[in-house]
């Protein structure tokens, strides 16, 4: 499981550079032009590429490790997809707020800090309300060890896709 974790890591890393990457461009810019540094920024192609993988390491590493029957496969995948067509929708308001942020970075105002961790705590609450909303729904179909397995391991690789994220985000005193 270790192994499998830091391939998931790893591509998240990849995915998140890009996050750094934009602030660092967009605060070169602002401080007078040019870089002498080469950020290569990704398309928002690139992103959602790096997105699908990363989603699809996510399932392969809970398939691994949560053991299932056939049975009880059946009636958990289907779960599992409509669960992450819905944490899709939170995670584009992430990167959209991860973007906004990087934007603003170096001309950030107080009010603009504000309302970005206001977002960010909303962005949080939404995962939670999502995860409490499925919990029935895969008890319903995972003896209650089984559920309690796979929110675990989704939690656990949404920390580590969340740690490797907020470890690429400069500060916001950073700026100044």
């Amino acid at each position: 499981m270790r192994k499998n974790l830091l391939v998931l890591g790893l591509a998240a890393a990849c995915l998140l550079q890009n996050q750094n990457a934009l602030a660092q461009s967009g605060n070169a810019q602002q401080a007078g032009g040019s870089s002498n540094s080469t950020v290569r920024i990704l398309s928002d192609k690139d992103i959602d590429l790096l997105r699908k993988d990363v989603r699809s390491q996510k399932k392969q590493l809970i398939a691994t490790n949560l053991k299932l029957s056939d049975s009880e496969a059946t009636k958990f995948w289907p779960i599992y997809d409509q669960y992450t067509q819905e944490q899709i929708k939170i995670n584009d308001e992430k990167f959209a707020l991860i973007k906004e942020y990087a934007t603003n970075w170096g001309n950030m105002t107080d009010e603009q800090a504000a309302v970005y961790i206001r977002k960010w705590l909303a962005v949080d609450q939404a995962t939670a309300d999502l995860r409490s909303k499925y919990v029935p729904i895969v008890r319903g179909a995972l003896s209650g060890i089984k559920a309690a397995t796979f929110f675990q391991l989704d939690r656990r690789i949404n920390m580590m896709i969340d740690l490797q994220l907020s470890s690429q985000l400069p500060l916001a005193q950073d700026q100044q």
